[in-house]
């Protein structure tokens, strides 16, 4: 199994930035790909940013180009998303997702909230 726990939530200012972090309960190496998800009042989850084993592949929703970045550092078993200029629209629980073993494992997820 894999326990991931999310840090780096808050309130925040449109305009402004937050980083989150997702560490892993097992290296990192060995899990195939690991993403941020987010989850808005009323609405879907949606896949915010995913990011390969070796972080060669990346991948982004069209509303977060140019503003989010996913990095992961396997040192530390660390997955990161780096969020820029922050709009309201932003709000929600954001969720980091690993997949391991065939099986997808999720963390309890942060809340960010961005005020305008």
């Amino acid at each position: 199994q894999v326990q991931l726990v999310e840090s780096g939530g808050g309130l925040v200012q449109a305009g402004g930035s937050l980083r989150l972090s997702c560490t892993a309960s097992r290296s990192t190496f060995s899990i195939n790909g690991m993403g941020w998800y987010r989850q808005a009042p009323g609405k879907q989850r949606e896949m915010v940013a995913s990011i390969s084993t070796g972080g060669g592949e990346i991948n982004y929703a069209d509303s977060v180009k140019g503003r989010f970045t996913i990095s992961r550092d396997n040192a530390k078993n660390t997955v990161y998303l780096q969020m820029n200029s922050l709009k309201p629209e932003d709000t929600a629980v954001y969720y980091c997702k690993a997949r391991w073993n065939f099986m997808d494992y999720w963390g309890q997820g942060t809340q960010v909230t961005v005020s305008s």
